[in-house]
């Protein structure tokens, strides 16, 4: 009977065949102990050499590190294992025996793991994070398809910026400027008329010469409108979007944060609602933090965004940042004109901004001013502008980035790790 590490627990004192690879050995004089993985999950498998022939004893102790294989035994208990049992190798088949594998057990450099990303991915740890990321993945679409919304995909090449920013990837699409999408929001905006409540999830790409461990060149956003939802409506449903993820992960991949050695308790406290703090009140909490530097009309850095994350034990909206510092598109606040209606979400721990989001301006011609104000061709935008001249609707939205969300989730240091493949500002390989 074949089967996969992850469905042995049904075959408990059965025999069976898995196909995977050799993770790592260690051997005594009459036992070998087999680090199996299969994509599936990573087992024990138990060589006794008493019960075997020679031949397959002697395979046990030479087998090399990745080399593939089929391994043939019962499956038995084992309560110190995650897992819960392991296997009793009974035979084993070599399909390909590797030689060499240049990522030993030994400590190596981050530049070398990620030169060798393609097999870095096999590690213990990397296969955790991405098991998370999947996850995550599932999660979101359960939450948008249970709650009402549409998924519609945006274009992946486009003629404009949403943000009007210059940091962007230009290409030529035959005779006409383009661009690598930084956002599929103003294409969503357009779907929410259509659909009411729609989800994009997608690539985006930031041409920012960026080092920092929270930013990566290609990342995958997660991004919701909503029709006739207003500022404080979107923030409940970014509260319980985040909650569901988070609670997701912490029912389905135990393993995986036990794996990576993940406080799992603090995760445990992520429930709605969120804090929420004004611009204003941050400034004001920063300078008696001692952050002199920061004044009213700048955007935060990291080390800020920190300082306030750490005075919560949730994720924290930052509420209403000044006007001049966001997207031309963000609703005004009534209650204070140089501010908008918007807040960026920032989770615990010193992760960051994991959303960012607001309310849209519906009023035709205040669109039109602030696309005048930012400069921006408003001829590119006229699709943009037909979406205000045609049943115009106050609408909200927001996007989270994917990677940001598993790191924070999965407790890893850096965005790269949460990418199979990264894209950093020096690193297009492999």
């Amino acid at each position: 009977m074949k089967t996969t590490i992850k469905e042995a627990k049904n075959y408990l004192n059965q025999e069976v065949t898995i196909g995977g690879w050799l993770h790592n050995k260690r051997s005594s004089g009459k036992i070998a102990f087999l680090q199996l993985r299969d994509g599936t999950g990573f087992m024990q498998g138990v060589v006794v050499k008493a019960e075997v022939s020679e031949d397959t004893f002697q395979l046990a102790k030479n087998i090399t590190q990745e080399s593939s294989l089929f391994v043939t035994g019962e499956i038995t208990e084992d309560t110190r294992s995650d897992l819960g049992y392991e296997m009793q190798v009974k035979s084993i088949e070599v399909i390909d025996e590797a030689h060499d594998y240049p990522i030993t057990p030994k400590n190596h450099g981050t530049e070398f793991l990620m030169d060798h990303r393609h097999l870095w991915l096999r590690s213990k740890k990397q296969h955790a994070v991405m098991k998370i990321r999947n996850e995550i993945i599932r999660a979101t679409y359960e939450f948008f398809n249970d709650n009402g919304f549409t998924k519609i995909d945006p274009p992946i090449l486009t003629a404009s910026a949403p943000e009007g920013t210059s940091e962007l990837f230009h290409t030529k699409y035959f005779d006409e400027d383009a661009f690598l999408s930084q956002s599929g929001q103003l294409y969503m905006e357009a779907a929410a008329m259509a659909h009411g409540k729609v989800f994009s999830f997608g690539p985006t790409f930031r041409a920012e010469k960026s080092k920092t461990r929270r930013h990566l060149i290609e990342f995958w956003m997660i991004e919701p409108e909503m029709a006739f939802y207003n500022h404080a409506d979107s923030l409940e449903v970014q509260e319980q979007y985040v909650t569901h993820l988070v609670q997701s992960v912490l029912k389905n991949c135990k393993i995986e944060l036990k794996t990576l050695e993940r406080d799992t308790e603090k995760l445990a406290k992520v429930a709605t609602p969120f804090p929420r703090i004004t611009y204003d009140d941050a400034v004001t909490f920063l300078k008696e933090e001692g952050f002199d530097d920061i004044e009213w009309g700048e955007d935060f850095g990291a080390p800020h965004e920190t300082a306030i994350a750490n005075h919560y034990d949730l994720p924290v909206f930052i509420t209403n940042y000044p006007t001049k510092i966001k997207p031309f598109y963000m609703q005004p606040n009534p209650d204070n004109e140089d501010t908008v209606l918007c807040a960026d979400l920032i989770a615990p721990e010193g992760y960051g901004e994991i959303i960012g989001g607001s309310e849209r301006i519906n009023d035709l011609a205040l669109m039109e001013q602030r696309i005048n104000e930012h400069e921006l061709d408003a001829e590119s935008y006229s699709y943009y502008l037909d979406l205000r001249k045609y049943g115009s609707v106050p609408h909200s939205g927001f996007g989270l980035g994917l990677e940001r969300a598993v790191a924070w989730i999965s407790g890893v240091e850096h965005v790269r790790e949460t990418s199979p493949f990264p894209r950093l500002l020096n690193r297009l390989y492999p």
